[in-house]
């Protein structure tokens, strides 16, 4: 050990300074600790609470020299001709009274972020935010360690806590970025897998609760609360042929038909399991999607949340995959093995809103940042959480860095995004006198119309072949029209009336039904005003509303058969197709988060016939251009027969210009004989496809494989089938000449 270095600045002068740093309190800690120059010689100031002694080790000296310590915790000395900017000149040795540490000086790095990324940051238009913000693993200037960054504009104090510094937040306060209101830290030798949060104080001097970082990209398993520093390496994929053709599988004359699912409750509870649920999901759930004919897989949201009886939909980690189902790696390795399968991925994106939870974003710097101040526009009387500020830049160029990182990142296909009526409309589920008009005096959230225009704009720009899809239920004007033709420029809508016109016809008694006729036909009056999907989701299977088994009338093989046949209108009426797990095996229970698919149900023959006609209408879907290439194109679909109430039945064409497609809907358990429809093509009309086949649990009564016209006219056509019609049956035929 060499001899104590001695400072030519007294301890006494920094007085104020060292008592604000050992309390919690300084602003501008790079100003006193690290390297500094006075007169012709250089001073080293360390703050180390709790430890026993820090010397100074240069490369190249004999020993190290230790620094004294002028108050308790904060040490410093002269360390001769050390160089200013040269951050491996000199190591950090501290011996903490039982273990020695030896790093390098977290205060002889410079400023971290470039100029460019500030000013970005500031504009709201950085568009690879979560590569700026967040921690990442990386060497400054030769020196390996993590860098972190947090907006944080009010804060009068920023650091990093975590096992590293056991959480105490006097070690490693950071540097405010003056202007953007970012804090930057890098830590030298620490590595991934480090658990982490801020400790900050507020815009009014109080301490908060500790804070995850808003853009970490890995967390720690629920409960618990804290951000994880994630590997630098990126992931290995193999999906370059999936990536450069999925844009044709998602376009508007693609078959699309979407599987929809819980992660955490899709698989059958067969004890624990050594392998996470990521792969476990990949082993079972993407062979059996393909195997049923899905072309996609939608996920319930997967960003980390805290309470898992949100099933995601409260999420605080919108840049995290949940810890819940595994790493992020893990993640990524089952979308890459969905896309080898042709699955395409799309999840469930929440921009309208978060949980109030201490650790996560509100009043993340002692101010509302995040939220809106005036709970008039800040908190959701639905949900008891709180609206992101959308008016505010730096939150719109948050949630879009979100929305990119999903899919640039993971190469998801899809963002399905939550909520969007209630973004867009400042009175949604509040009285007179609790919301605030826009700056018009009217009810529409403008900053969140710019906010969804902005966000799909980019996506369109950066991500060559996503898509997005809105989950809209009111009569907004253009929800999929491009944002430059006045619209919000979603690739879909899901089409939430047809959902609950058609479902509220099928839970009549067939004996009733004459009188709601309309119900299933008023969807074909708007269904070419969007670019709709058609949803039968987990909202219609919780909190009370049954499975959609159970929502169907009469005895039980009526129930099935009613089920199939519905199954069959949905299939062959325009739009794409959206089935939440469980509905393809007709699941005799609603939804039930803490558990799984009912799979034992499949014991049951028609149970096993309902799974069975799901997988060939999703075929026959996919194989039959006439029911997928024109959904969007009025000239793909003719009604036949749309008035006939009083038998209950619906017949109508399906056509993409050179194949025709006929499906005819019989919903009363009554059979119709010689019920004869008008063609527009005389021959042989095959039939494909019968809900009511025995091998569906149906009576097996149909058309013998098809039917040749006759030259009787009917419904405008010089040519007709006489048809037998299944009781509570959907048949479709297809013209073969």
């Amino acid at each position: 050990m060499t001899s104590a270095p001695t400072s030519t600045t007294p301890a006494d002068a920094l007085d104020g300074d060292i008592q604000a740093l050992l309390s919690g309190r300084h602003a501008d800690p790079f100003r006193i600790l690290g390297p500094h120059r006075e007169d012709t010689r250089t001073v080293v100031r360390v703050l180390a609470p709790h430890a026993r002694r820090v010397s100074l080790v240069r490369d190249g000296a004999a020993g190290a020299a230790e620094l004294p310590q002028v108050r308790d915790g904060f040490f410093m000395g002269e360390a001769g001709d050390l160089p200013l900017g040269e951050p491996s000149a000199y190591r950090l040795r501290i011996d903490w009274g039982g273990a020695e540490q030896e790093t390098e000086d977290p205060y002889a790095f410079g400023p971290l972020l470039g100029d460019l990324d500030l000013y970005l940051i500031g504009e709201g238009r950085h568009e690879a935010l979560a590569d700026c913000l967040g921690s990442h693993v990386m060497t400054v200037q030769g020196v390996q360690g993590v860098r972190f960054a947090v907006w944080a504009p009010n804060a009068r104090r920023v650091s990093v806590v975590g096992d590293f510094n056991a959480w105490d937040g006097r070690r490693h306060p950071m540097r405010l970025r003056h202007g953007a209101g970012i804090w930057e830290l890098f830590i030298p030798r620490l590595q991934a897998g480090e658990r982490y949060k801020y400790e900050i104080v507020g815009a009014g001097g109080q301490l908060l609760p500790l804070k995850a970082d808003p853009l970490a990209r890995q967390t720690e398993m629920p409960p618990a609360t804290a951000s994880v520093v994630p590997p630098p390496e990126p992931f290995s994929w193999t999906d370059d042929e999936w990536m450069a053709t999925r844009a044709a599988r998602q376009a508007h004359d693609a078959p699309i038909s979407v599987y929809e699912v819980h992660a955490g409750s899709w698989l059958p509870r067969d004890g624990d399991s050594e392998e996470n649920i990521w792969q476990r999901l990949g082993d079972r759930l993407v062979p059996y999607a393909k195997d049923m004919g899905f072309t996609h897989l939608e996920l319930l949201p997967i960003m980390e949340h805290p309470f898992g009886g949100s099933w995601g939909y409260q999420p605080l980690g919108v840049f995290a995959p949940t810890a819940r189902y595994g790493t992020p790696a893990d993640f990524a390795r089952f979308v890459d093995r969905c896309h080898a399968a042709g699955l395409g991925v799309i999840l469930d994106w929440v921009p309208a809103h978060f949980p109030t939870d201490t650790h996560g974003l509100v009043e993340f710097d002692g101010t509302a940042l995040y939220e809106y101040s005036d709970p008039r526009e800040g908190f959701h009387p639905d949900w008891n959480t709180l609206i992101y500020n959308l008016g505010r830049t730096e939150v719109r160029n948050f949630m879009i860095a979100s929305a990119l990182e999903w899919l640039q990142r993971y190469h998801v296909d899809a963002l399905r995004v939550d909520a969007v009526a209630s973004m867009l409309y400042r009175d949604y589920s509040r009285n007179a006198g609790e919301w605030i008009p826009n700056r018009y005096g009217g009810r529409e959230n403008l900053e969140a119309v710019d906010f969804l225009r902005d966000m799909n704009a980019a996506v369109t720009r950066l991500c060559p072949g996503a898509i997005t899809v809105a989950e809209e239920s009111t009569a907004w004007p253009g929800v999929t029209a491009r944002p430059e033709d006045g619209g919000l420029g979603f690739t879909y809508k899901w089409n939430m009336g047809w959902m609950h016109d058609t479902l509220r016809y099928m839970h009549h008694e067939p004996v009733h039904r004459s009188y709601h006729h309309h119900d299933m036909t008023f969807g074909m009056v708007y269904a070419y005003s969007e670019r709709f999907i058609l949803p039968l989701s987990h909202d219609e299977v919780v909190h009370g509303k049954g499975s959609l088994l159970n929502k169907m009338p009469g005895d039980r093989w009526q129930r099935f058969a009613n089920l199939r046949a519905y199954f069959g209108f949905m299939w062959t009426h325009p739009g794409r197709k959206l089935l939440f797990m469980g509905g393809e095996i007709a699941q005799p229970a609603e939804w039930n988060h803490d558990a799984s698919v009912d799979w034992p149900a499949l014991d049951d023959p028609l149970h096993r016939g309902v799974q069975q006609l799901v997988r060939d209408l999703n075929h026959l879907y996919r194989e039959l251009p006439p029911l997928h290439r024109h959904d969007t194109d009025p000239g793909g679909f003719s009604w036949v027969v749309g008035d006939d109430a009083g038998n209950s039945v619906f017949a109508y064409m399906r056509n993409d210009g050179e194949r025709h497609v006929l499906a005819v809907c019989n919903f009363t358990p009554v059979p119709r004989h010689d019920y004869r429809i008008g063609v527009p093509r005389p021959g042989w009309w095959r039939e494909r496809l019968n809900t009511d086949a025995a091998d569906y649990g149906g009576s097996g009564v149909g058309n013998g494989g098809g039917r040749s016209t006759e030259a009787i006219a009917a419904h405008g056509q010089a040519q007709s089938l006489s048809l037998i019609l299944p009781p509570l049956g959907t048949v479709i035929l297809e013209y073969q000449g």
